[in-house]
Formats: structure tokens, sequence, C-alpha cells
């Protein structure tokens, strides 16, 4: 957990003006410096590539991990994030007599006599973020997380002693397996303990007790914005129904104030959009997707521009619209699989002799890297959609072949690691992968019986191996 002692800067908006908790957010900062902030470039010691030693050029390319490129997306989710915790802080001002009621009363019950700033009135926004596994939602919310400390500790405001020290900018919980209600509030618990530095709180027996133990850590130390990721998780049948669930935490939006943001895989989208309410609730400070890239993005080229530069080989391959294709058929402009497909490329061809990358060595390593990944439903359809159409071979218009298109019949390219036939292309690689091949050969010793019979190809043929006529067969 990050903490940082508290330094002030006076606010922009005049009713932000003199609340301690929103000056000690750092100051307004433009589109370039945020972007800046968030990006990871790992350091590049361009000796190291013409090393002798492989092994140690191989060890380097872990720090292919580190390099975070990012996108458009970034600095919209980061302004989302910045407005609502500046929305929920707007309500609270520690030096105000409403605030000192809101923090020593529960909220839902209204003393008769009002403080002379009145009564409290929550402002806190649901943000929400969807999108596959591994196209860096995680990666991203790290980011922007972490632009703003944990925990900002204050002595005190242009001389005045503040009672309250922690604020708590902003929390972070992963939804637990099989989650329930009470699983979620333990965790909520558990992390507001670590993030303040006190000894585990042992939660109370009952869901109502355990609710308003948390409620009060939350008022107690300022709670900006809580953030729950991986939320597709969440068991329903075992909450009660999802209304229980999402009622519980829109209450912490309701009744204290706390913005709340959702990070989830599909279908949790759906799960919001049963209902206006819901979806009202859970956007109502922004609703952004998170997809995987297409290849004629501005933020694919940026991105694949970058992780090419990372290179350990002793030789640098140029990017090339036919190496930059097929990372992407491979990755499916899936972040995190273009990261493990490059490494395990740079892996395979280190100390090999011929350290280019070729598209033969990107498929190589897409079967090492991305064996399980590759077969998952997902992925799968974002291939098919992913498609890249065939370039077709023109003429001009005197109807004489370019010289693109002269075929030098002694000039023969081959790659004899590529499929022939690309309609069965991810077929064959998933079959070289295979763990369980001798499993799926149904006669292992058909051959070697065919090589003793007088006439074998009459016997493949009466076994249907060989097939003369496969059109009039399969007709």
């Amino acid at each position: 957990m990050w903490k940082e002692k508290a330094r002030y800067n006076k606010a922009i908006l005049p009713e932000h003006q003199g609340n301690p908790l929103i000056e000690a957010l750092k100051p307004k900062a433009n589109q370039e410096t945020v972007m800046d902030a968030f990006s990871s470039y790992p350091e590049l010691d361009e000796n190291i590539r013409q090393h002798p030693d492989p092994l140690v050029r191989e060890e380097y390319t872990v720090r292919l991990k580190n390099l975070r490129q990012p996108l458009p997306l970034y600095y919209k989710c980061f302004r989302a994030i910045e407005d609502a915790i500046k929305a929920g802080y707007s309500a609270k001002n520690p030096l105000s007599p409403t605030t000192a009621q809101y923090l020593h009363y529960p909220v839902d019950e209204k003393l008769d006599i009002a403080p002379h700033t009145g009564y409290f009135e929550p402002k806190g926004d649901g943000i929400t973020l969807v999108g596959e596994s591994g196209v860096g939602k995680s990666s991203m919310l790290e980011q922007v997380l972490n632009y703003f400390p944990n925990v900002i500790v204050h002595d005190n405001y242009n001389g005045q002693v503040m009672e309250h020290r922690n604020q708590i900018v902003w929390l972070k919980v992963d939804c637990p397996n099989n989650s329930s209600v009470r699983d979620l509030c333990e965790e909520i618990l558990a992390t507001l303990d670590q993030a303040i530095g006190d000894k585990r709180t042992k939660p109370e027996s009952t869901i109502g007790k355990l609710t308003r133990q948390i409620e009060q850590k939350i008022k107690a130390n300022f709670l900006g914005i809580l953030v729950i990721d991986e939320m597709q998780r969440l068991e329903f049948k075992r909450t009660g129904g999802e209304n229980n669930l999402l009622n519980f935490l829109h209450s912490l939006v309701n009744k204290l104030g706390v913005p709340l943001f959702f990070c989830a895989n599909p279908p949790f989208n759906d799960t919001l959009a049963k209902t206006l309410k819901a979806a009202r609730r859970a956007e109502s400070g922004g609703y952004f997707e998170m997809e995987a890239l297409s290849r004629d993005s501005d933020a694919w080229d940026c991105f694949v521009h970058e992780l090419w530069d990372l290179h350990w080989t002793n030789i640098t391959t140029a990017l090339t619209e036919e190496l930059n294709d097929k990372l992407h058929v491979l990755s499916v402009g899936n972040l995190d699989m273009a990261h493990r497909i490059y490494r395990d490329a740079q892996k395979l061809v280190i100390g090999s002799g011929d350290e280019r990358i070729t598209t033969a060595a990107l498929e190589q390593a897409h079967v090492s890297a991305c064996g399980l990944s590759s077969k998952t439903e997902e992925v799968m359809t974002l291939r098919k959609q992913n498609t890249l159409p065939r370039r077709q071979k023109t003429e001009a218009k005197t109807g004489t072949p370019s010289k693109s298109n002269v075929v030098n019949p002694k000039k023969v390219i081959a790659d004899i690691t590529r499929p022939q036939h690309p309609e069965f292309e991810f077929q064959l690689r998933e079959l070289q992968s295979a763990i369980d091949l001798p499993n799926r050969i149904v006669d292992p010793d058909l051959l070697r019986r065919a090589a003793d019979e007088e006439y074998p190809l009459e016997y493949l043929r009466s076994n249907e191996i060989l097939c003369d006529s496969p059109l009039e067969q399969f007709n």
C-alpha cells in the first residue's frame, strides 16, 4: 500500500476549495502528463544483443512483461475515476458540521436538528468496465489507480489539526471465487485493515452487523472509491439472488456516497442490463467496454511497434506487414497473448544460429505460449471475426501482369513449417501440440500391415484411408 503525507493544492472549483480531502489529491494534469505516468518501457541495453552467451540474452526476454503501453481508453477511464472521487469527497469536508454528523450517526437515521450546513447528501457514482480476459483490464486498472496514492495521511490543514488522519483514496478487492455477499464483505473488511495498517478485524457474525462494521471503517477513513475486480466470479445462486448483491453494493453509493467501480468479464454486463435501475446506477459515472485490438487500429499499431523494439536477438528483424499480420492473427489482438508469443519466439531463435523472427517462429511460439488460450471459445470467435482477407493478384488496365505478379519459375520460396492448406492451419497446429495424439489414432499398425500386403494401395482403399476421388465419394 502506497501512503504519503498530505500536500495541499488549491482546488479548481469554488465548492471544492477548503476541502482537505480534495486539495490533498494531485493537481489536475493534462493528457500528455497522465499518459506518460501510465507508461512503462523496460530498459533496453542494446549491447546485450551481442552477448556471446545466449542464456543471458534469453533471460532478458522476461523484461517484455514490464511493457506498459497506455491506450486511449486509459485516459477516459482515469478521468471518470478522478471525477467520481472528487464528487464523492465534495459532500464530506472533514471540517464541516455536516460531515461531523455523518461520521457519528447512522446515515439513515437523521437527527431532528440539522447542522447549519445541512444534512449529509451522498454523491456517489457507479462506473463499469467490461472486457474479455486478457485484453488488459486489470493491467489498466493497476496503472490508473496507482496514479493516486492508496492512503493520504493528514496532520493539519492550514493550522487546523485533522482529527481523522487517514484518507483511503481507493480500495481494490478481487471478488473471491464462488463468493457470497458475506465472502465479499469479509474481503472488503480485510483490505480496509491492510490499507490503514491495522490488525485484521474480526468480522461480525451476521450480515447486518458486518455491513455496519464495514460502513463505519469506510466513513472513518474517507474511502474515495471502491473497485471490485473479477465480478463475474460471483455465484448469484449463493447470494439469494442478483438483487441482494447489487443492493448491498449500491447501498454504499446511496448511503455513504462512495463511488463504486465494477470490473468484470462478460456476461456480467448482461446481469447489470436486466433492470434499468441497476444499469443506471452502474453507468452513472461511466461505462467502458475493453476489446481486443483490431489490426487496423492506431492502438494496435502503437502497441506492436513498442513491443517489437524490445528484442534481445543478435539480429534486428524489421517489422513487416506480413509479420504484423501474423502476430495479430495468432494473438487475435489480445495484448497478453501478443506479449507471450513474441517473447517465446525470441526464446525459440536465440542461440539457434539464425535469430531472425519469422512467421514460422511466431507460429511455433504460439503453440507453446498459447496452446490453451487458443482453444477457448472467445479466441475462436475472435479469430473468425478477425480473419484477414487474402490479397488478390490484380492486373493493370493494359491486361499485362504487374511486376509483383510475375512468377519466376526458377525461384521457389517455401516454408516447410507452414501448412500448405491455410483453411486447416489451426487444426494442424493443434495436432502438433496435442499431448494425447497416440490415443487419437484408432489403428496405429494399419500402415505397417499395408506394407506387408501384395497390393498395399488396395488394402488402404478398403480401409477407407486412401481416397482417389473425394468429390465423388463425398458428394
